[in-house]
């Protein structure tokens, strides 16, 4: 039975923790890969390299993204006094241009690490079997340290036809030979906001069908509130419904949803996404065996130092983290990193002021608390608005639909969270992220640097400045 220094699993953020500091350890890479839909995966057969966020999740998306917010330029530039041709999308040049890239990055990061004479990769799924030891590709392993980086998965429908080869997840959707002339999504969260601007961007007809009653709940009412707004306005949006059962129709499928007086609603359409979100692989790796601990749905517990209950074994990313975004695990893997090189020296991670965006038209962005979680915790706290056509360039765009909001102790004048909605969000958002994680007050943020006017950044400043502070 081989036996290593060290075990990491998953060949995402577990893959970017190997650097040359680990050239002196014998190391063991084990990934069961993802299945990106290009081919039907049998129960042992690896699917490709290099984790979630290059294959099918931030990368590709956002590489589909950018092109859509070109297709839909000229639908907004009309009251601008500028006429752009409509825009024409081809699709598999789209496809093409993005995976060509992609796939040849995951190929030659799979080809360098076996090169690694340190490492040696194992492909195949990845189950304990008992303390630090670990069922793979038809062997077993052993180590004194594990780091378990294996990522999550799209929450699968248990719903009658779900199984139906015309309904998709975000893993499989994105390499499709065509493009659908009408697609379902279910879900209201971001996978759905996101790839509804994609493919409604790409001529697509879209419908959203979502349980709850508004568009990314999980954001700032204020903000989900005019998202849902504005996201009605290009596609069909269904609120407040139940999915039921998926029905085959030719070549086309059905959705069957009912609302809460048990009326059902029919909704046809080539294709289905199912975007109702995802789900740690811990699940699958027989974590019990090993005394491994983990929460109710699944995530592996893990303390400030992203070590597990159990002596030598760390977790980090989707597998352990409720967040589920790259530049958390980023910041794991960091730590992780720092921790296993130095044992005696341990650093915790900082997860105060998580920032995350949405890359939908428009954008959102967010960091810190919504003011319906400072009411629950019983804060003092006070908000500003600012909108964007009330400083110079939101002006200029004559925007009307956007803002930036921010919360605020009105005693300490320190920011307990930001939230912003239009165009360029994810860029404006940053200032407000490294005010709250160094402490930087309010009106020493707003008035002991400079703002470029007429920049849109002019909107957070005039935010902090509305705050009423004591």
């Amino acid at each position: 039975m081989p036996h290593y220094d060290l075990v990491v699993i998953g060949s995402g953020s577990g893959n970017s923790l190997l650097d040359e500091r680990f050239n002196d350890l014998k190391v063991a890479l084990v990934d069961r890969g993802i299945d990106n839909g290009t081919r039907d995966l049998g129960p042992t057969e690896p699917g490709v390299f290099g984790g979630t966020c290059l294959n099918v999740g931030c990368i590709p998306t956002k590489m589909l993204v950018y092109p859509a917010d070109l297709a839909i330029s000229g639908q907004e530039s009309g009251r601008l006094g500028v006429g752009l041709p409509p825009g024409t999308v081809d699709w598999p040049a789209i496809r093409d241009r993005i995976f060509t890239r992609i796939d040849g990055v995951a190929e030659g990061g799979l080809d360098w690490r076996e090169q690694n004479p340190n490492i040696t990769v194992y492909r195949g799924e990845a189950r304990f079997t008992g303390p630090k030891t670990l069922g793979v590709a038809g062997g077993k392993i052993t180590a004194d340290r594990f780091v378990i980086a294996a990522g999550s998965r799209p929450h699968a429908l248990s719903v009658r036809g779900a199984d139906d080869p015309r309904v998709h997840t975000s893993d499989t959707i994105l390499r499709l030979d065509k493009l659908p002339e009408t697609l379902v999504i279910i879900g209201g969260g971001y996978i759905s906001a996101e790839l509804a601007h994609v493919f409604s961007a790409f001529g697509v007809r879209v419908a959203i069908i979502s349980h709850s009653g508004a568009l990314l709940r999980r954001e700032d009412a204020d903000v989900s509130r005019r998202f849902t707004q504005v996201m009605s306005q290009r596609v069909t949006v269904r609120l407040n419904q139940t999915l039921m059962r998926f029905e085959s129709l030719e070549d086309r499928i059905v959705t069957v949803t009912t609302d809460s007086d048990g009326v059902e609603y029919e909704y046809e359409s080539d294709l289905v996404l199912n975007a109702t979100g995802r789900v740690p692989n811990g699940d699958r790796m027989n974590l019990r065996a090993a005394g491994i601990r983990t929460e109710e749905h699944g995530l592996i517990v893990v303390d400030e130092y992203q070590r597990t209950n159990v002596e030598g074994i760390f977790a980090m990313g989707d597998v352990s983290s409720p967040f589920q975004l790259k530049h958390v695990a980023n910041h794991e893997t960091r730590v992780v990193q720092h921790n296993l090189l130095n044992p005696k020296n341990l650093i915790a991670a900082d997860h105060r002021y998580v920032p995350h965006a949405v890359f939908s038209h428009p954008q959102v962005a967010s960091v810190g608390l919504t003011e319906k979680q400072a009411h629950d915790r019983d804060l003092t706290f006070v908000t500003a608005t600012q909108d964007y056509g009330s400083v110079a360039y939101g002006w200029a765009m004559e925007d009307t639909q956007h803002f930036c909001k921010l919360i605020a102790d009105p005693k300490t004048g320190l920011l307990l969270g930001a939230h912003i909605i239009g165009p360029q969000a994810s860029l404006l958002i940053q200032p407000l992220i490294q005010a709250m994680s160094f402490g930087l007050g309010v009106r020493e943020m707003a008035r002991g640097q400079y703002w470029i006017h007429p920049a849109l950044t002019e909107v957070v400043e005039n935010a902090l400045l509305a705050l009423p502070l004591d």
